[in-house]
């Protein structure tokens, strides 16, 4: 799948390359035209308006063969002189004379206007207008100049620019390789990705399904057993069934949060009283447990974010402490505020993460060694408390040692984008 579109990029890419290539290769092409030939057509235009303007006299209008003379500015220039019938008038200058055999090739076809003609392998500009001269009547005079030397330097130009042009096919072709395996990356990245979930995601939804299946079977097996002789595996089924609940709900929270779904409807809070609120709730389950929770706020905090999602945030990390806090460990709440930032802290003196598996911690599905703990979870609940950061803008800090407890610290600017 990833082949083929790896060659249609580069296709793709090529393409565009090979069409900026020709493009430039024009733009030098015609620029320098335009140069080399920008000296002979402004010769040219400024010898036929010399004679258009020029009043002939008698006295200077023949040479000694009864042909008008003409005064060259440029000596470069040449100049033919044709009659009403389109004969070439020879004789009267020696130009004349390298053109005879070639009347018609030479002969002007259009008048007032530049054209290019080649005559015997060679290249020529030239203009052609009707004058009047004494003694001869209405003549056509066609100015022309030599134009080899521009031709070959163009010539020459071209071939450079054809061979740079192929050199650049190959160049554009093997970029265009390079650049679509860059593009596909993150393609691949983002698809690696979305099956590992997929699988993930498959693999903590059996788990409960299976055990569910299994509890409501040996249910139907006995069907005149008793609610109070079947409380375990109703128990189990009912535990499963939440848990299946749970593992559902931040499923779609995380492809609603993919696509952008979910919108933060930030307001004015108290972060401290929302610490004491869910401080006050764990304090009873933490103790039954036989761990203890403080709270450390010294002043109030005031936060503009999306309350329900700090909130979630917060039971997110402290459910994560108290999971992995050994019986007679404590945890510690906190926030204060300087004069940009909000800095929210969640302690814990429990079993610690290895140091090589805190950059994975807010990866989805990811879970520490379980045979380092017993508790079981679906690894959703970091990757949901990473969203919510970065929703608010925020920065992690996690200061961890195995076996010595884990010190997470997120710092949120207060001044809140919309």
């Amino acid at each position: 799948m990833f082949r083929q579109t790896h060659i249609r990029l580069t296709l793709l890419n090529s393409l565009v390359f090979i069409i900026l290539i020709s493009i430039l290769g024009s733009i030098i092409y015609f620029y320098t035209e335009k140069k080399l030939y920008q000296d002979v057509n402004r010769t040219l235009l400024e010898s036929v308006n010399h004679f258009q303007n020029e009043q002939y006299h008698q006295d200077q209008g023949l040479d000694d063969d009864n042909g008008p003379k003409f005064m060259h500015r440029d000596p470069r220039i040449m100049t033919l002189i044709w009659d009403e019938n389109n004969h070439l008038l020879t004789g009267q200058n020696r130009e004349s004379v390298l053109f005879k055999n070639n009347e018609k090739s030479i002969r002007p076809k259009k008048l007032d206007s530049l054209q290019d003609v080649n005559v015997q392998n060679f290249s020529y500009r030239y203009i052609a207008t009707k004058i009047d001269v004494p003694l001869l009547g209405k003549v056509t005079v066609q100015v022309i100049r030599n134009t080899n030397s521009e031709k070959e330097l163009l010539n020459r130009l071209l071939l450079i620019m054809m061979i740079g042009c192929g050199i650049g096919v190959i160049c554009a072709v093997g970029i265009g390789y390079f650049l679509a395996g860059k593009a596909l990356v993150p393609i691949k990245n983002a698809w690696q990705k979305q099956q590992e979930f997929v699988s993930d995601a498959s693999h903590e939804l059996r788990t409960p399904l299976a055990v569910i299946q299994a509890k409501t079977e040996l249910l139907f097996r006995s069907p005149q057993a008793t609610i109070q002789e079947k409380v375990l595996d109703i128990s189990t089924i009912s535990t499963e069934s939440r848990r299946l609940s749970k593992l559902v709900g931040n499923l779609l929270m995380l492809a609603r949060s993919d696509s952008d779904q979910i919108e933060m409807k930030k307001q004015s809070f108290r972060l401290d009283e929302l610490l004491k609120e869910i401080y006050q709730h764990y304090e009873e389950f933490v103790s039954y447990q036989g761990k203890t929770i403080h709270l450390d706020v010294q002043e109030p905090v005031q936060f503009l974010a999306d309350k329900e999602r700090i909130h979630q945030l917060i039971v997110i990390l402290v459910d994560n402490a108290t999971k992995y806090t050994n019986e007679g460990g404590e945890i510690r709440l906190s926030c204060r505020q300087s004069y940009s930032s909000i800095i929210l802290r969640v302690e814990d003196n429990g079993i610690g993460i290895p140091e090589a598996d805190i950059p994975k911690i807010f990866d989805r599905f990811y879970q520490s060694d379980k045979a380092r703990t017993s508790v079981e979870g679906s690894g959703l609940g970091l990757s949901i408390a990473k969203w919510i950061i970065e929703k608010h803008h925020g920065k992690t800090k996690i200061q961890s040692s195995d076996g010595k407890g884990t010190t997470i610290e997120i710092i949120f600017p207060r001044t809140q984008k919309s």
